[in-house]
Formats: structure tokens, C-alpha cells, sequence
């Protein structure tokens, strides 16, 4: 059965969450503790096998490839910048630089995205990165009941209502699929 993002209630979500998960990664503890500050409970899924990529994660989880969020971390005229995308798109560079008004985007390396973010590229989750990012998010996501999200390693993933994805990272929704 899926798991599901709540909005927490009059409980503490920290001590609720942290109880529940106490042999879970760093990386997982430090999202889930994101996500309390966020108002939302995250009830991560743990898989025996990577959920690195879109195809992965959805293979994994079970669902279709278009409900993975993809965090994809770029520079646009030097400014580390975070997109999120559909796992069945593909991010085109220039539409991403427009949206950060910027002219020039750019990949960055996996030494940046773990100093940026704090964690490892394929494990990027939405919200509890060491530094803020201007976050961009694919529109598609949007269609989706819930969409799947890593937190913070390549084995763990949640469940989020993709308008709870969007306040929760204080995202802009903006076209960024290439075609």
C-alpha cells in the first residue's frame, strides 16, 4: 500500500516521525525532520534495490515513471539552482535559465550537488538541503495524485500530494520540459 505525506495535526510531527524511524539513514532523519518543520509528516519507503533513477524509483515503488520527481541540480549564470521533474521529461537547459532569469544553465558536478544539498546525486529530496535553493517545477508533476520524492538516499522514497510538494519546497511551477 502507498504511503502518503499528511499534514501533521495537533501532535508533534518531529518526536512522531523521529519515534518511528530511529534506524533509519541521517540523510532519511534529516528529511523527515524537514518535512515536520513544513508541517508535513513524510512516511519514507525503503527498497532493497536502488530507486537512483526515475525508472528505478518507479519500477520499485510501482507506479508510472511520470510520478517521480527527479531533483536535477544546475548553475544559471553561476547560481546553483534545483528543478524538479517529471521522470518521464527531460529538463531542456533553456527554458530552466529563463526561469531563473538567467542566459547560461548549466550541470553541475556531484562533488557540488553534495556540498549544495547535503546529499547524493539519485538521493536529492525536496526540502532539507544544507544551503537554500530557488527551486523550478516541472508543471507535469502536477497532474498526479501523489508523486514519489527520494529522501536523501538511493534505496528511500516518499509519497507526496504535488501541491504539497510545491509549498513545501516554495517552488515556482514553470515549463521545463524539453520538446
Amino acid at each position: 500500500m502507498p504511503t502518503r505525506t499528511t499534514t501533521s495535526s495537533s501532535r508533534d510531527p518531529v518526536r512522531v516521525a523521529s519515534r518511528a524511524v530511529t534506524d533509519r539513514h541521517p540523510n532519511v532523519l534529516r528529511v523527515l525532520e524537514a518535512g515536520a518543520a513544513r508541517g508535513l509528516i513524510i512516511e519514507p519507503r525503503s527498497f532493497p534495490e536502488s530507486t537512483k533513477t526515475a525508472v528505478d524509483a518507479a519500477t520499485a515503488i510501482g507506479v508510472d515513471v511520470g510520478q517521480i520527481v527527479k531533483s536535477l541540480i544546475f548553475a544559471v549564470d553561476g547560481e546553483v539552482v534545483l528543478a524538479y521533474v517529471s521522470g518521464s521529461n527531460q529538463l531542456d537547459e533553456k527554458k530552466l535559465a529563463a526561469a531563473a532569469g538567467g542566459a547560461k544553465c548549466s550541470r553541475v558536478d556531484a562533488d557540488t550537488v553534495r556540498e549544495v544539498t547535503g546529499f547524493p546525486i539519485g538521493g536529492v529530496p525536496p526540502f532539507g538541503h544544507k544551503t537554500h535553493l530557488r527551486v523550478f517545477i516541472d508543471p507535469d508533476l502536477l497532474q498526479w495524485p501523489e508523486v514519489w520524492a527520494a529522501a536523501g538516499t538511493w534505496n528511500d522514497v516518499f509519497g507526496i500530494e504535488p501541491h504539497k510538494l510545491v509549498e513545501a519546497s516554495g517552488g515556482e511551477v514553470t515549463r521545463l520540459k524539453r520538446g
